[in-house]
């Protein structure tokens, strides 16, 4: 299974169908979460015979953008409606990688979104994960999706 073409392929129906938004992967293979400034970050945790973490990190000019178009308002300013809406992309793909890695979907637990966002921030691996991070663009900026799996 080829779970980076999965992600993308979740994602871009996600983006399409229920945020009304164009987005497309970048190639850069060598792309890293680290430090995030000026960001927001929604996170999912996967619980079961995959354990980790899925997380959408969006830089604050890219969410307030996502925002506006998933609730049809003009959104200035991170603040609940970011943080639901960005939790709610979050808690979508992480209901796509439950599926991803699980055909039959009982054997995975998902924790309930959360976000975490801030002018600098580090978002760190867990130990002895294996990473997954794929940048997108969108039309105001882009983004990254990551997935971290215990090994």
């Amino acid at each position: 299974m080829d779970i980076r073409k999965r992600i993308i392929e979740s994602a871009v129906e996600i983006f399409t169908t229920m945020v009304m938004m164009d987005i497309h992967p970048l190639e850069e293979e060598a792309a890293k979460s680290g430090s995030l400034k000026d960001s927001i970050s929604g996170l999912i945790g996967l619980a079961g015979t995959h354990k980790g973490v899925l997380a959408i990190h969006l830089p604050k000019k890219v969410a307030l953008a996502i925002t506006g178009s998933f609730l049809g308002m003009e959104v200035d300013e991170i603040n609940e409606d970011v943080e639901d809406a960005v939790g709610e992309i979050a808690n979508m793909l992480g209901g796509n990688v439950k599926t991803i890695l699980s055909e039959n979907g009982r054997d995975i637990d998902l924790s309930l979104p959360s976000t975490i966002s801030g002018r600098d921030y580090d978002f760190q691996p867990t130990k002895e994960a294996e990473r997954t991070i794929i940048p997108f663009a969108a039309e105001h900026g882009n983004f990254l999706i990551e997935l971290q799996l215990e090994k």
